[in-house]
């Protein structure tokens, strides 16, 4: 089987809508709303937020019946069967996300010319600085990087308080009585100029739409989308409210306002905070545009690599790098898309006049000439946002005719009052559409034309459901041989209480050992152990989860032929995942299923999987390396120290009544690397074991004198996960870390043993290294092991 796991809860949702929905939009807009309307700035922006919630509606019904990732492309796929309308969703909405960034990292060059490049860079044309960073982000999302849920709510947390200081700057200069004074008398009746600047800013609202395309990773998606969605835009709606207040109760002239426009809000922070505040807002308005960039690239090369999978856009897309995990064309292309955008509105063709000596200029009844080549910021935000209502408005449309074809499809999230409300919302779109930029309508609409008239030459081609097909299901072997999805199920349901131990596999061909190895430890425990191995395949941030399922899918079948081969004497099943998190899923995999112990590799690679595992874990966690062999015949252990150590004793004391061999080493280091410690707790835990050979060595380090000592023995070394591991490998490294490079070199197998943390282990983290240096006990330049002791040679 392959099961997807999903990882995001309510407040990462919540925060990847408000964080998408923070960035350009609200630090270059509300100058220039404020300038043009002043107070009524706020009517605009509440307008815009009302619009965009009547399509989120909609947004939130889809994604509560097709929880997966792909947002209103995926929608269309699934709704229309008209190929055409179904690629011209596609191209708007990747037009659409690639014209938002480029319109977010315009501004933010904007923002780097006024307040952070000194003036003898300000030869450089403009929008260099935007290049630059959409090639990085680019490069970044090729190579992989992703955005933790746990990162992503610091980065919203930021924002949110940058904008609360400039918010409570404003009041605090002016005084709340006054403030709310000023504020009320500057309200204009210019309805067009409302409307205008509500169609301008319905891009600082169109980041519900992320939650929407998050939806495969997203916990209980029929519920947690819609609250999410609005939940971000009831709270992004009252913030802008209040920064609009601020704006209009800015100590600079409104002329001035008018002047620095996209930056007004820079100076205004100046104006309230001094040279201090307008850091902060500068900081974090390029930070904003740069993250909410970064959201919006996932969101174009998803739909690229989506696109590519259903045939409509070229095969490549669809590809997943082999090294990095991405859909790594898709990125290319989103980015190529954004320099290109960049280059054009900014570089070449400017409002104020480019440096190409061109002059294209129409006449249009009722608007009279324009010039296409001086485009701009504002023709690039009307372009953008042309690409984002359409699409939204055949969304809206989607749902109409989806309640009409499919009447008895399960909808975890009903729209009140279909069709009116999507009909209402398809026409407050076209009215935004209607007061947008004209020169961004044209060229949008001229770029969407030439996409549609080149795909329809093309002709696109199969998607890849059509190329293959699955010949071979899923199944959950066990120990008798057979390879059927029933024999798993009845393994499954006669577990009970069974000794349960989990072994997550990321290398098929290492599967046999470490399932073998399993099962030796499980029947020390109990006579009928269950061995559960757990594949877990990485969804990359820019990839639906789809795309990845086959591959998934071989991965489980491999690891099922290599251990029918291998005739592994206990009863196992075998598990495929796919998840955006691996760590998150093998420990979500362990609570659901009451696992006794985890076993996995020793990180090589992805040390933060590993560490996340052993912090988060509910069971004791093993981690294996170099172990090509399971026999047990001969343990190896250090002598003493730390909850770890101690906790592994009672199972290498089962070891010794079965017959195994141990040997406690008693490191004493040498040049004042580390400490001895008393082995006597050691030697008292192992008293039922019927022989324990103690023996006293002396080296360099602790770590050293294990794995040579070890080595000399044969056999296995176990020890204990360093007590301070979270401290110790940012800054002096640790001794299991050292004991696995040496005992490679020495081709010696190496267990390390971390038992639950519970709620004091994250405390003890921090407080034990002020214990250890209150009470005078120091360590050398490498950590040493909870393992290591002195003490006197004895046997019994």
């Amino acid at each position: 089987m392959v099961e997807h796991r999903r990882t995001l809860d309510f407040k990462i949702a919540f925060a990847i809508g408000l964080g998408t929905m923070i960035a350009a939009g609200i630090f270059s807009l509300s100058g220039t709303a404020v300038a043009a309307i002043g107070s009524s700035a706020v009517v605009a922006f509440v307008l815009a937020a009302v619009v965009a919630g009547l399509t989120a509606a909609s947004y939130s019904e889809f994604a509560s019946i097709y929880a997966e990732n792909g947002g209103g492309y995926l929608f269309s796929t699934r709704t229309f069967e008209h190929e055409t309308l179904v690629y011209a969703v596609g191209a708007m909405l990747f037009l659409g996300y690639t014209g938002t960034t480029a319109f977010y990292l315009a501004t933010m060059d904007e923002w780097f010319v006024r307040f952070i490049l000194p003036d003898s860079l300000h030869f450089l044309p403009h929008g260099t600085t935007g290049v630059v960073a959409a090639v990085l982000l680019g490069t970044l999302n090729a190579r992989g990087t992703e955005e933790s849920g746990t990162f992503q709510l610091l980065v919203t947390g930021a924002k949110v308080a940058v904008l609360v200081a400039f918010v409570a700057g404003a009041f605090t200069f002016r005084g709340p009585t006054v403030a709310v004074d000023t504020f009320t008398t500057r309200f204009t009746a210019d309805a067009v100029g409302i409307v205008t600047i509500a169609a301008l800013a319905f891009i600082t609202f169109f980041g519900f739409s992320a939650i929407a395309a998050s939806a495969g990773e997203i916990i209980e998606p029929r519920k947690t989308v819609p609250r999410a969605i609005a939940a971000s835009i009831v709270t992004v709606t009252v913030l802008y409210a209040f920064v609009i207040v601020a704006m209009v109760n800015s100590p600079v002239p409104a002329e001035v306002i008018a002047q620095e426009g996209e930056t007004a809000m820079g100076r205004v922070a100046a104006g309230f905070l001094g040279p201090l505040g307008r850091s902060l807002i500068v900081a974090g308005a390029v930070f904003s545009m740069v993250s909410a960039s970064n959201a919006s690239v996932l969101a174009a090369s998803g739909i690229g690599s989506l696109m590519g999978r259903q045939g409509q856009a070229p095969r490549p897309f669809a590809r997943i790098h082999t090294r990095y995990g991405t859909p790594f064309w898709s990125v290319m292309a989103t980015t190529a898309t954004i320099v290109a955008m960049i280059v054009v509105f900014i570089g070449l063709f400017p409002a104020e006049g480019g440096i190409v000596p061109v002059d294209l200029t129409v006449t249009l009844p009722a608007v009279g000439p324009l010039t296409l080549t001086e485009l701009g910021l504002t023709t690039l935000t009307g372009f953008a946002t042309l690409n984002l209502l359409l699409p939204l408005s055949v969304v809206n449309a989607a749902l109409v005719y989806s309640r009409r074809r499919f009447p008895d499809l399960e909808r975890g999230f009903r729209v009140p009052g279909v069709p009116a409300v999507p009909v209402l919302g398809i026409l407050a779109n076209v009215a935004l559409i209607y007061n947008l930029p004209v020169k961004g309508v044209i060229v949008g609409l001229l770029l969407v034309v030439g996409m549609l008239a080149a795909y329809l030459v093309w002709g696109g081609a199969p998607g890849v459901e059509e190329l293959f097909e699955q010949v071979v299901a899923p199944s959950r072997p066990t120990a008798a041989g057979e390879t059927t999805a029933a024999a798993g199920a009845e393994a499954e349901e006669t577990a009970g209480e069974r000794h349960r131990i989990l072994v997550a596999v990321a290398r098929p061909e290492r599967a046999p050992q470490y399932t073998q190895l399993a099962a030796t430890l499980g029947r020390l425990r109990s006579d009928d152990p269950l061995v559960q191995v757990v594949t877990v395949t990485h969804i990359p941030d820019q990839t639906p989860w789809e795309i990845v399922e086959d591959t998934a899918r071989r991965r489980t079948e491999r690891i099922e032929s290599q251990l029918a081969d291998a005739d592994i004497d206990v009863d196992y099943t075998v598990e495929g995942h796919i998840c955006q998190d691996v760590a998150f899923d093998i420990v979500q995999t362990a609570r659901d299923d009451g696992a006794d112990l985890i076993l996995m590799g020793y990180p090589e690679e992805h040390t933060r999987i590993a560490e996340q595992v052993e912090y988060s874990a509910p069971c004791g966690v093993l981690f294996a390396s170099g172990v090509s062999d399971p026999d047990i015949g001969v343990v190896n252990i250090g002598a003493g120290g730390g909850p770890h150590h101690l906790d592994l004793l009672s199972l290498i004391e089962r070891m010794g009544q079965e017959g195994t061999e141990l040997h406690v080493i008693n490191v004493t280091p040498e040049g004042g690397q580390g400490r001895p410690e008393n082995a006597e707790t050691t030697i008292s835990r192992l008293a039922d074991a019927p022989t324990v050979e103690v023996q006293n060595v002396a080296a360099a380090s602790v770590a050293e004198g294990l794995v040579r000592t070890a080595a000399e023995n044969g056999g296995i070394l176990v020890i204990g996960a360093t007590r301070t591991r979270r401290l110790r490998r940012w800054v002096f490294g640790s001794t299991p870390d050292r004991v696995i490079e040496l005992a490679k070199g020495a081709d010696l197998p190496v267990l390390v043993y971390a038992s639950p943390r519970g709620v004091h282990g994250p405390i003890e983290d921090y407080v034990y290294p002020v214990y250890r240096a209150l009470t005078g006990r120091r360590r050398g330049p490498v950590d040493e092991s909870e393992s290591s002791s002195s003490a006197e040679n004895r046997s019994h």
